[in-house]
């Protein structure tokens, strides 16, 4: 188990590869930032205790978690599920505060 300059949290090597999974979902569904993505995953994760893969948030595919990082909730409704057609309805969560140590990569 290590921590990566990119990630502030420790992870194995295969959940590394799950988190970049995630931060590659972020870019290609929602057209952000390599550097944003994992600003988000960090801003969620820092310092989490993160399990050896297959942690307990491995039972979801990374395009789960990337959605619940890029969306608020609403209405007690998931983002992600089948039944939401029009995304456009959805608020964004704002994206950390570029002056905060979260943001490890340079954009």
């Amino acid at each position: 188990m290590t921590r990566t300059e990119e990630f502030l949290t420790v992870l194995d090597e295969e959940m590394l590869q799950y988190f970049r999974e995630i931060v590659d979902e972020l870019t290609s569904r929602f057209g952000m930032s390599q550097a944003e993505a994992v600003a988000r995953v960090n801003a969620a994760y820092e310092g989490a205790d993160i399990e050896p893969y297959p942690d307990l948030m491995c039972h979801e595919e990374p395009d789960y978690w990337a959605y619940r990082l890029y969306f608020l909730p609403k209405d007690g409704r998931d983002p992600h599920s089948g039944i939401v057609e029009n995304l456009s309805e959805w608020e964004t969560r704002p994206a950390p505060p570029r002056s905060s140590h979260v943001w490890t990569l340079a954009e």
